[in-house]
């Protein structure tokens, strides 16, 4: 019997193998898009919860940028948006540091700056209508701003961030927000047949596995960023948490439940549940810690968390304190809110066909769960970054 001590691929079957998961890479980057236009389940009519993030960290986007005018010279203030999407919140980013650097340095009475924005997200984003909406925007700022309104140069930058996609030194602020929840890719062979993502009663084994996806991918983007960041640059990232003492029931389990359901009674295939796994994860706080101080590309100024009601995708004028949500209505703004975001990988997976019927049933389950739970809140994580010098 011929025994050996290793197993030589031939180069044609490793150029196979490579190419194959660059075009799954590639056909995800492409999937994985929020819901292009302007219609009831676009992105750009269910993004007020991201916005309401938005405005929660602007006190430390205002902390951070203001920090960086103190100590750096800077002509032409160059600023990346990374996971910009598209709607009404792409530019929102654009206005407010032109806010805070008109502030900054009217205050320290500096010659306010040239800005040059970089918009990035994955080839399949809807650049289109952002850059239909630049003429109107930009009109509106030099309304606003008149004489003080400077050049502002604002460009589209596709791609993955976990893949470089700027120059050495090269930017001196860096934004994300709500992006750092998808990972890179899914764990693979989780064996997860009756869901899509954790739960309460998910194996260590999965758990484990999507921890360890969660913490190569972060440590990735941090390398990334200190790379394409001048000394002292900053960044402020929001993304989806987890409170590691409360039970894992989120909008994303009861996904699973639901499309699992739909197994049961024959309207999607077992067999595509049982590939599918979403490339998502939502770090407790000192997850997120102990990967920014492993990596030690930066220094951690800020780490905090704020908990959203389900139900904050709904306009202000809609509903006060005096005029809370009923049940049907938040669960149908939740649905909306996840649909918005999850709905062309699903498609991909499950087919455009079941997609009514999915989130029928998953806003039945969202009003059963509203029954049972007085608050649905899920936490936010805000960071706030120098890199080191």
């Amino acid at each position: 019997m011929l025994q050996f001590d290793h197993i030589v691929i031939p180069q044609h079957q490793r150029r196979q193998t490579f190419r194959k998961r660059r075009n799954i890479m590639e056909r995800q980057q492409v999937v994985l898009h929020m819901n292009h236009g302007m219609g009831d389940n676009s992105y750009a009519h269910n993004s007020i919860i991201q916005n309401k993030v938005m405005r929660e960290a602007k006190p430390i986007v205002e902390e951070n940028i203001m920090r960086l005018h103190t100590i750096i010279p800077i002509h032409c203030f160059k600023v990346a948006d990374l996971g910009c999407s598209s709607g009404p919140n792409a530019l929102q980013l654009v206005s407010s540091v032109i806010d805070i650097v008109d502030t900054t340095t009217s205050n320290l009475n500096l010659e306010p700056p040239v800005f040059q924005f970089f918009l990035n997200d994955l080839f399949g984003n809807d650049f289109n209508s952002i850059f239909k909406s630049l003429p109107q925007f930009l009109e509106s700022l030099q309304e606003n701003k008149g004489h003080k309104f400077g050049p502002c140069f604002i460009n589209a930058t596709p791609g993955t961030f976990y893949k470089r996609l700027f120059p050495n030194d090269s930017l001196h602020f860096i934004h994300s927000s709500f992006s750092l929840h998808w990972l890179s890719q899914a764990p693979k062979d989780l064996g997860n047949k009756e869901n899509v993502h954790l739960t309460r009663t998910s194996s260590p084994a999965m758990h484990k596995a999507y921890g360890e996806q969660f913490q190569k991918d972060f440590k990735l983007f941090l390398k990334l960023r200190s790379q394409e960041l001048v000394p002292g640059g900053g960044m402020v990232l929001t993304l989806i948490g987890r409170d590691k003492t409360r039970e894992i029931r989120t909008s994303w389990s009861l996904l699973g439940t639901t499309l699992n359901d739909m197994v049961l009674a024959n309207l999607i295939e077992a067999t595509k549940l049982e590939s599918f796994n979403l490339p998502l994860y939502d770090p407790t706080i000192e997850e997120a810690k102990e990967v920014i101080e492993d990596e030690g590309s930066f220094t951690l100024q800020r780490l905090e968390s704020f908990a959203l009601d389900w139900g904050a995708n709904i306009n202000e004028d809609v509903v006060d304190n005096n005029n809370k949500l009923d049940l049907n209505m938040k669960a149908e703004v939740t649905t909306k809110f996840v649909r918005a975001a999850l709905e062309p990988v699903l498609i991909a997976q499950f087919g455009e066909q079941v997609m009514d019927e999915l989130f029928r049933r998953y806003k039945n389950k969202i009003v059963q769960l509203i029954m049972e739970v007085d608050i649905l809140e899920f936490p936010t994580l805000i960071m706030s970054l120098i890199k080191n010098v």
